[in-house]
């Protein structure tokens, strides 16, 4: 966060997109929305800027000259300093395999072009809001799950295991609830901020990363056909 004019503290959003139109289209929309905004239009200049500037957010295009939108995002990942920073991916309508391998690496959420310029705020208000810390008492504990809310960190039989913030707040949010079934709508309303038909695949997606990352306790999570999900109670 940067400190604006008036002295209230901003989110910083890079927008990394090689087509200067959309670019500064994006970036009039958020600075209006109240955002600070800094713009790449290529993924090497991109990834430079995301690792001096320190967004807050990134919105990363896939197609872009130089280093595609792919391996500009493996290596933010790889980094320290961006592991952890919440990424938005911008797809064309047609790039549907595109946007599944990007959720499946870990991005917190993908726009189709083209968008709205409400679509694209909700989006952005959305992922921020699960990029924070979690409300409540700061450790949640369930079985072999540990989940620090302060720090987002999260532990499997006291080994920590790397969860995007997404993937953070939809596994804690069945956690607390354990045994309950939970629907698709209001997994997605809680942890997304907003349900439809097309968001129920980037659950799904979701669910199938959290599913291998908890290896030998990835039994927890059930499908509950025609509902939705659970964590499976404690006997």
């Amino acid at each position: 966060m940067e400190k604006g004019n008036g002295h209230l503290t901003m989110h910083k959003i890079l927008i990394v997109e090689d087509e200067p139109d959309i670019a500064e289209l994006v970036a009039f929309n958020l600075d209006r929305a109240g955002y600070a905004t800094v713009i790449a239009h290529d993924g090497i200049s991109g990834l430079d800027k995301a690792l001096v500037e320190e967004p807050d957010l990134i919105l990363l295009d896939l197609m872009l000259p130089g280093k595609d939108g792919f391996s500009v995002f493996k290596d933010l990942r790889r980094d320290s300093r961006t592991s952890r920073t919440p990424v938005i991916m911008l797809t064309a309508r047609a790039q549907t395999e595109d946007r599944i391998q990007g959720l499946e690496a870990g991005a917190d959420d993908y726009l189709t072009k083209p968008f709205s310029p409400k679509e694209l705020i909700l989006r952005v208000q959305s992922v921020l809001r699960r990029s924070e810390a979690v409300p409540g008492s700061a450790r949640f504990k369930y079985g072999p799950l540990l989940f620090d809310k302060n720090t987002l960190k999260f532990f499997l039989s006291k080994e920590e295991i790397d969860l995007t913030a997404t993937e953070f707040k939809l596994l804690l949010f069945l956690s607390e609830r354990a045994g309950t079934p939970q629907s698709r709508h209001d997994l997605l309303r809680h942890v997304w901020g907003y349900s439809d038909d097309v968001n129920s695949r980037t659950l799904d997606t979701h669910m199938k990363r959290l599913r291998r990352k908890l290896g030998d306790q990835a039994g927890m999570v059930e499908t509950m056909r025609g509902v939705g999900y659970r964590l499976r109670e404690l006997t």
